[in-house]
């Protein structure tokens, strides 16, 4: 079979992964490509990557970084009528500023929100058909269901099998899924909302990339006790917590793509270091004795990546206790849950001062992830499922 997986990247990212790259936006297609997925942000090409393992045709498409979609529709001889390439001097001209104050600069370029409306002559849009035809898949997987789906309506007589992927966030009700034939999902009531609304739905989890660890450099466990994770309208409750942790344990180590929602007075600013994503990311959770988790305002089910990012490195994940987390990992044996804050606290200084029984469990929760949760166990059910609708 032949997939096309269809990802957006949050913004913040791509400022960050070009500031990083100086010039990258000037290399080929395959080349921005190489980059991107080797900075393991994300889902990266863990999708792609393993479907090729197990014999499929597997495409990347991410579409809204407008550096990469540029470069295919240029290399394509894809017109595009809305989208104007600034000249050489002005180009020079900007990069000299990206040099200087790269962030800034590169917020100016992609100016294309992460959901954007259907236009009839969007570059967005128009690449992303462009592609499509091109590729011509089986199956088209887009991980954005924010996306047009009047767009997906007029493009889906090019592919067999059109599937959306949602985890836990809300969906607009005024959008039409009907033009979805299947829906997966991490998360068991988005899997029951779509199957009363009469579209199939099948329950497929986040993973763990086992090819992560050969680029993890072989550090001490400098870092007591981390938290990586994301301050959105659906985190008061996380926000709550870690606030509540931070006056009790100042040594704990934050990180997060903004801090701009939290007051001035917050305890977290205290303990945040700044962003991190993908490959640094895993480092530091690599080089953590303990790292947190909790799922925000969403229950009451264990439904995220830090779960199986944190155990797939070998490091003890104490989370919060949801209903179904036993049938990921052995509470006490392959993590550690906490019910409170109070209760949390106590077990991150019961397993400081533990050192055996923390590495056995971070041992077990390793061994089962490696075991049980890795992208290539999931495009595997991926492709079991795929083929009873094809």
């Amino acid at each position: 079979m032949k997939f096309a997986i269809l990802n957006t990247d949050y913004p913040d990212f791509l400022h960050w992964l070009y500031a990083e790259h100086v010039g990258l936006e000037n290399q080929p297609y395959d080349g921005q490509m190489r980059v991107r997925n080797e900075s393991l942000f994300g889902v990266a090409d863990f999708y792609s990557s393993n479907l090729r393992k197990l014999g499929h045709e597997a495409w990347d498409i991410h579409a809204n970084n407008e550096f990469m979609q540029m470069a295919w529709a240029k290399e394509y001889g894809i017109h595009l009528k809305d989208f104007t390439s600034p000249n050489r001097s002005g180009r020079e001209a900007l990069l000299g500023a990206m040099e200087k104050k790269p962030l800034e600069y590169l917020k100016t370029l992609f100016r294309r929100k992460r959901r954007p409306k259907r236009r009839k002559q969007s570059w967005f849009y128009d690449v992303l058909a462009a592609q499509i035809r091109h590729h011509r898949p089986d199956v088209l997987l887009s991980q954005d269901m924010f996306l047009s789906c009047q767009f997906f309506k007029e493009i889906k007589s090019q592919v067999r099998l059109l599937v959306g992927q949602h985890a836990a966030t809300h969906l607009p009700n005024s959008e039409d899924f009907s033009c979805y034939d299947l829906l997966i999902s991490s998360f068991p009531p988005t899997v029951d909302y779509f199957r009363k609304k009469g579209i199939p739905a099948e329950l497929n989890r986040m993973g763990f990339e086992p090819r992560v660890l050969s680029y993890l450099e072989d550090r001490e466990r400098n870092f007591e006790v981390t938290f990586i994770g994301s301050f959105n309208s659906v985190h008061s409750s996380r926000i709550a917590w870690l606030e509540s942790l931070c006056v009790r344990l100042p040594n704990i180590k934050i990180w997060a793509p903004k801090i701009d929602r939290l007051p001035e007075t917050s305890p977290v600013r205290k303990s945040y270091i700044g962003q991190t994503w993908g490959r640094q990311m895993y480092q530091i959770l690599d080089n953590s004795r303990i790292t947190l988790n909790h799922h925000g305002d969403i229950p009451p089910y264990a439904n995220n990546m830090r779960l199986f990012e944190a155990t797939g490195v070998g490091t003890l994940l104490i989370t919060d206790w949801k209903v179904n987390l036993h049938e990921m990992f052995e509470p006490g044996k392959e993590v550690v849950a906490y019910r409170s804050p109070e209760e949390c606290v106590e077990l991150i200084t019961y397993y400081l001062q533990h050192d055996r029984e923390r590495k056995a469990i971070a041992r077990a929760g390793q061994e089962r992830t490696l075991r049980q949760h890795t992208y290539n166990c999931r495009m595997q059910e991926l492709v079991d499922i795929v083929r009873k609708c094809l």
